[in-house]
Formats: C-alpha cells, structure tokens, sequence
C-alpha cells in the first residue's frame, strides 16, 4: 500500500540504548534507514480463566510474578493501558485473590485476579466528515499522515474537527477499542506536529501496539528544522523530561520529578543559521523532542512554546506558523502477523517550503559573497 511496506527483521528486545554523545544511527541525508526487528518484552497476562459480560477473571501466570499490578493489567486485552488499568485499580474494580490491591502491588505467581469492567460509556466525539490522508489501512489497524493544526482526540477547546472525530465518519464506532473519548488511538502528535499517526481498528491491536510503545520495540523517525549549527555530526541527549517547576503547561529538564528521557539525533543538512535534523526518541515523554532540543540550545524553528524566548539568527528570523516538526516514518510488528511494517509521510508543503527559502538564502549570501 502507498507509503507502506516490510522491513526485516531482527533480534529480541528492545533497541539498544546510544552513548552520550555517541555514533548509533539510523538516518541518513536520504531519512531514514531500516529499523531492527524486535519483540515485545515482559509477561504474557494469558487466556482468562473464566469471563461473563463486565468481568474477566484471570490467574497469573509464573512470568508474571514480581511484576506491578497496574503494568500486569495493562497487558489485558479487556484493559489494553496503563492509564485505563490505575483507574479500575482506584476504583476498587481489580481484586486479588479477593482483596482490593493498590497500583504497586507486586503479584505473585498463580494469584487469581478479578477484574469488574465499567459500562462502556458512549463515545464522546461526533462523526465529521473531515479529510483523512490515510498511509496504510488493513482489518487491524491503519497510519494517516496527520495535517499540521489538527487535534488528534477531542479536549476541552477542541471538541470538533479532530482526527478522531475524523474517524468516527470514516470506520463509524470503535466500541471497546480504548477509552470512549480517543478510540483507537494507540499514541499521539501535538497539533502543530504533522506526519505519521497509528490507529487500532480492534481492541486486540490496540493492545499489541500498546504494549510495543511500552517496550520501546516501536521505532519511530522525525525530522527537524532548529535553530543555529549542533556541534556534531550525530550526537544523544539524555536529560529526564517533567512538568516545569513553575509553568505546569510546560515540560522542562529541569523538573523535579523528571522520567528518564533519551533523544538520539543526526544532522542532515546545515542551513543560514538553521539545521535540518533527524530525531529518533528512545522513549516517549510529552514534548520530548521540542524540549530536548531547546534545552540543547536548538530550539524547533516555529515552536511559541519552547523557543520564543531565545533571538533567532540571521536566516531564522522566518514567520512559521508552526514548529517545523513532521513524524516521517514508523516501524513496528504488525499485531496479526507480526511482520515488521514501515510506514513513511513525506514532508508537508510548508516545511518543505521552509526548506526551499533557507536554501534560498544560503545561495543568495553565497552568490553575494563572491561578488564582493
């Protein structure tokens, strides 16, 4: 399919974590290169034991021993998140061995687990029929190339014109595949963030996915235009990314209870004052990459959020409406065949002519240069 096809695969487990400052890479001035294969790490929750409607009974099985609650319920087709799982934990809905457990609890091998699963809810979003510029579609999932300014879930300010309000018109209802207000969102993009986007169209590849981001076995590639020259050809940050102590809207290195946080980056093209970058995160933290980047003293060209305090150079001082960020390519096994799938958007029109006007002015200073 367009946009769409295999890759080889690989060994077990998660990628390898790059050095500080050291040479693994997978981009070139071409994108990106193929990723490695992977499974996906950790216990199996395995069949339930018994199940009626609004309840899964389970036992856990030996390699689920020593493993947290919450993170053992995330892996439960019925639950299918981490987040979804501490809800049902507070709520009082998971028992263990008949005794209502915290989030922490470390299990034991053959614990029987009781699960009481709330009413599903109706979905929160109406259907829209807005465009989709879809990169893959099959019966588990499909990847769309998410335009710049769209809102991946409905939120408060943004209850319309959603992506998700997108896909109620295009696939009609999701019951049961996530949460009722973002089914089948398997991850996001921030609205000013275009480029590769996955959605389950099952609760059990909703699950198979989930599970490969906690992994860390998905890979997935961005491109950059940032401000001023890196220093290095490639390089990794890793600086553990939370709330800002003060601004709580923002994120920041500098957060007291920081998670762990790791970018790796290679330098593509040098411009007038600016460099096109490719971004391979380790992990997944909210606004990692726009983060990393400013705190890095490179802050995404266009970013209001994390770059409008630092003076653009000459060549950067460009009126974007946006950060200059694009989710380019994806790679992860696919959840019914567990074929390695690679999914890639190409530039958007207005980073490609954010390009194009860099470029431009590198050629005009050089043209004037020599004329001198």
């Amino acid at each position: 399919m367009t946009g769409a096809r295999r890759g080889a695969g690989g060994g077990a487990g998660a990628p390898a974590r790059a050095p500080l400052g050291g040479a693994a890479r997978s981009c070139d001035a071409g994108g990106a290169l193929e990723g490695r294969g992977g499974n996906p790490a950790g216990p199996s929750p395995g069949p339930p034991a018994a199940s009626v409607p609004g309840r899964v009974e389970l036992v856990v099985p030996a390699g689920g021993a020593g493993v947290r609650l919450d993170r053992f319920l995330a892996g439960v087709a019925e639950v299918g998140t981490r987040s979804q799982a501490k809800r049902l934990i507070d709520a009082g809905r998971v028992r263990v061995d008949g005794v209502a457990r915290k989030s922490a609890h470390l299990l034991g091998a053959g614990a029987r687990l009781e699960i009481e699963l709330p009413e599903p809810e109706p979905l929160a979003a109406e259907p829209e029929p807005l465009p989709l510029s879809v990169l893959y579609e099959d019966a588990d999932l499909l990847a769309i190339d998410k335009p710049p300014g769209m809102v991946v879930h409905p939120a408060p300010g943004a209850r319309r014109g959603t992506v998700v309000n997108a896909l109620a018109h295009r696939l009609g209802a999701l019951a049961g595949v996530g949460r009722p207000d973002r089914p089948g969102i398997v991850h996001r993009l921030d609205r000013d963030t275009s480029g590769v986007l996955l959605v389950a169209r099952t609760a059990a590849a909703l699950e198979a996915l989930a599970r490969q981001f906690r992994t860390r076995t998905i890979e997935k590639v961005y491109l950059a235009v940032v401000r001023g020259h890196l220093g290095a050809a490639h390089g990794t940050i890793d600086r553990a990314v939370g709330r800002h102590p003060r601004e709580r809207r923002r994120m920041s290195v500098h957060s007291r209870r920081g998670r762990a946080a790791v970018t790796r980056w290679t330098a593509l093209e040098r411009l007038p004052g600016a460099t096109l970058v490719c971004l391979e995160p380790e992990t997944g933290r909210t606004h990692q990459l726009r983060v990393h980047l400013a705190a890095a003293g490179h802050p995404i060209i266009g970013d209001r959020v994390y770059g409008a305090r630092r003076a653009g150079r000459a060549g950067t001082r460009l009126d974007f409406p946006r950060q200059a960020l694009h989710a380019a390519e994806i790679r992860f096994d696919h959840p019914s065949s567990g074929a390695r799938i690679v999914v890639r958007a190409p530039l958007p029109p207005d980073v490609e002519q954010l390009l194009a006007t860099l470029r431009q002015t590198g050629g005009d200073t050089a043209k004037s240069g020599r004329s001198a």
